[in-house]
């Protein structure tokens, strides 16, 4: 039974894989381009993204069908604090004040967004796909806030900086806002399909084109020498302590499959790639997050579909 749950999981991360890997290529043989890459990156968190979570939750959400829709902010700021607590704890074996607060973003902050939406359009049928959608969008609600508030204060790690509070309202925390005031207020039933459609259109290109900007971007990682120590601590922390924590938890509390394989999911995920755009933004030196990016998602290759199969075995079993 394992294996067959490891070769579904896997076959969804291959799948993310070549997109991942065709973003790479393009750039390697510089058919797209930094600047190209940079315009596809601004596509996807500008409009594709907002638009796809636009008309998703206003198609799919409604409060009394999901009436504890709050918990989900709750549960990425439970899954930060533990993603914190747990690397807070190997931090000791880091030296260096900066190298610390490096070392405690990656194993912080996951990809939470791209990759498990992609990973959910691989493994699920419809139905149970649009609703981890609407958890997946609902949880980035609480992370958003907090990665690009905390997350940029332990990164710039500057006492003269001034807190930049347009930076918490990114489109896609614009859209699930405004979503969900729409459909609080009962004026989703007044937009005409004519419109959604199409915006539905846009919305569907997201995930490939994430996906390639992903792979992209870890083409234009800058390795120029590997801490093994802080790689092998950082991977013992994201990839195999937090989600192993989570299955501790999910084997000890009886949730809803879709609730567990959320909080799995977004334990096991590889290190945000958006902290390379921190890092390059506040004009801090890269001393461990590129690595960290890279290392976190070739590994994450393997460590994912092994503990979201484990995660199906519990499932089953309970």
């Amino acid at each position: 039974m394992f294996l067959e749950y490891f070769k579904t999981a896997g076959l969804a991360v291959v799948q993310i894989f070549v997109l991942g890997a065709l973003g790479y290529i393009l750039m390697r043989k510089n058919i797209l381009g930094e600047a190209g890459l940079d315009i596809l990156s601004r596509l996807v968190v500008e409009v594709t993204l907002p638009v796809m979570i636009f008309c998703q939750l206003i198609r799919d959400f409604r409060f009394n069908i999901y009436p504890q829709w709050w918990i989900f902010p709750l549960i990425s700021l439970v899954v930060t604090v533990l993603g914190l607590a747990v690397g807070y704890i190997l931090s000791v074996f880091i030296k260096g004040g900066e190298h610390k607060a490096q070392f405690l973003s990656l194993v912080t902050f996951q990809n939470s967004g791209y990759l498990p939406l992609a990973l959910i359009a691989a493994l699920l049928p419809g139905s149970q796909k649009d609703t981890m959608f609407i958890y997946i969008f609902l949880f980035l609600l609480g992370f958003n806030l907090v990665m690009w508030s905390f997350g940029v204060y332990m990164l710039s790690f500057h006492k003269s900086r001034k807190f930049e509070l347009g930076s918490l309202f990114s489109p896609a925390v614009i859209a699930i806002i405004l979503s969900l005031v729409i459909v609080f207020l009962g004026l989703n039933s007044f937009i005409p399909s004519a419109l959604l459609k199409p915006m539905s259109m846009v919305g569907d290109c997201t995930l490939p084109l994430a996906m390639m900007v992903v792979g992209g971007s870890l083409s234009l990682l800058r390795i120029r020498h590997t801490d093994n120590k802080a790689m092998l601590l950082l991977v013992l922390a994201k990839l195999l302590i937090l989600p192993a924590l989570g299955l501790w938890f999910l084997s000890r509390v009886s949730l809803p499959p879709l609730i567990g394989l959320l909080i799995i999911m977004q334990l096991a995920v590889p290190p945000a790639t958006s902290l390379s755009v921190i890092v390059r933004h506040y004009k801090k030196e890269d001393l461990l997050i590129s690595q960290g990016i890279f290392f976190g998602h070739i590994i994450g290759l393997v460590s994912l579909p092994l503990f979201l199969s484990l995660y199906f075995m519990l499932a089953v079993i309970k």
